[in-house]
């Protein structure tokens, strides 16, 4: 139904408001009629637009005195930028320091150079960058404050990038040849990305799988790497065979009135593990029918676009229940942008049986390839307190680097969070974000 169209030109100030979340067939239906790329343009700049100083359009040229009065210190804006594949975009939000615009547009102005390695911000497996709305302005700020950039962008094949075919051409039993393949898709063309983008280094701050990705581009280039930011990283730990995680449906489910990132503990861990176990034991069995599927490179989304008209009505659910500590507007525009990304034709989600086995465990763990990181890259692990990614993971990996006399590793455990800790507890992730951004090298 979506084809990878030029980016959408949207009114300057009318944006209609997010439809309810359907619970009838006929809201259903609408909203897959209206699904596509305008829509999908639609429902991130929703979510933008709480920035404000974001803007449609890449400003061109030096700003005026009365654009830098009406933007102020930071300008935000939204582009597709062009990689080496003419084929092949990525789309990206730009929050820059109007400073740092300035002496870039006029070259013999006395402005500051940046302060700070710019950083990029890379979201997790089938979502999106408008997952870190909540985080934008926090982040913007540093940026002004340190006079550098910084980019939240969709990995190709996923978001409102261009989706081209995901193919690994390896054989099913070779599986270094097919994690390898699978994952040069993403490294690669992030490394596609930065040259375009003419970044000398960055610090890498991903989600989940963009967590795993961003640990594998730092391996592959580690010239181009500042530091690695890792909020609950997918594929860390080595896993039994035919375990099967807690799904990520629910929001935390408990609330503490310590809420705060502390560093990880050995108790700390266990309490997580403890309650990972504990809903582990309320899974179906019906998860051995997923299980063969995903082996098969059946991918989720396939569910929802299969279902057609339905689909809405089936996302619904997943954002009405995981996005309940949202406000109610929040929620409704989560929704329409979830529905958008997810409906639009298959691509980089079909990496998703190549990369990780079933139970979300990685073919290839991380903790046993972390040791090799470039000593000069401080790396940050950070998980909720009622995740559903095992931390033990983060614990090992930490002290893997040590003993590779790389000591620059941390680990924290954010409480009243899940997996999504960055929505579900914005506060004290921004926090640890700009605290971890600052940290002395």
């Amino acid at each position: 139904m979506t084809r990878n169209a030029p980016a959408t030109t949207l009114p300057a100030d009318i944006l209609p408001p997010a439809a309810d979340i359907p619970s009838r067939f006929l809201e259903s239906a609408k909203q897959w009629w209206a699904a596509g790329d305008k829509q999908g343009a639609i429902s991130e700049e929703r979510l933008l637009r709480r920035l404000p100083f974001f803007r449609s359009q890449k400003p061109t040229g030096p700003l005026s005195d009365s654009e830098l009065s009406e933007i102020g210190p930071v300008v935000a804006y939204s582009s597709r930028v062009e990689l080496s594949n003419p084929k092949h975009y990525i789309n990206t939000v730009s929050m820059i320091s109007t400073s740092l615009i300035q002496s870039q547009s006029t070259p013999s102005s006395t402005t500051s150079p940046a302060l700070s390695t710019p950083a990029v911000m890379l979201h997790g497996y089938g979502a999106g960058l408008g997952f870190y709305f909540r985080n934008f302005l926090p982040m913007a700020e540093w940026a002004s404050k340190h006079n550098t950039s910084v980019y939240a962008l969709d990995w190709l094949g996923m978001g409102r990038s261009s989706r081209p075919p995901f193919h690994v051409k390896a054989s099913k039993k070779d599986i270094p040849a097919r994690v390898a393949e699978a994952e040069s898709f993403f490294v690669d063309s992030l490394e596609d990305w930065r040259q375009k983008m003419h970044l000398e280094k960055m610090t890498l701050i991903g989600h989940s799988l963009g967590a795993y990705f961003s640990v594998v581009y730092a391996l592959k280039y580690p010239q181009r790497v500042e530091r690695l930011i890792l909020l609950s990283p997918a594929g860390v730990p080595r896993g039994p065979d035919n375990t099967v995680p807690a799904s990520e449906m629910d929001p935390p489910s408990t609330t503490s009135n310590d809420d705060r990132a502390e560093l990880a503990s050995n108790t700390k861990v266990e309490e997580v593990e403890a309650n990972q176990r504990i809903a582990k034991a309320k899974e179906s069995r019906s998860r051995r029918i997923l299980t063969y599927l995903w082996e098969e490179g059946f991918s989720p989304f396939q569910v929802v676009r299969t279902m057609s008209v339905w689909g809405p009505w089936l996302v619904g659910k997943y954002s009405s229940r995981r996005f309940s500590g949202l406000t109610s507007e929040e929620t409704r525009d989560m929704h329409d942008y979830i529905l958008n990304i997810t409906m639009a034709k298959g691509s980089g989600e079909y990496c998703i049986s190549h990369i990780l086995a079933p139970g979300a465990h990685a073919r290839m763990p991380l903790v046993d390839r972390i040791a090799a990181l470039h000593k000069d890259i401080p790396v940050t692990f950070a998980y909720g307190d009622q995740d559903w990614m095992d931390p033990e993971g983060g614990t090992e990996s930490v002290e893997r680097l040590r003993q590779a006399g790389h000591g620059q590793g941390k680990m924290y455990i954010v409480n009243n969070a899940g997996h999504h800790l960055y929505l579900d507890n914005p506060r004290v992730v921004n926090d640890l974000l700009v605290r971890e951004l600052e940290r002395k090298i």
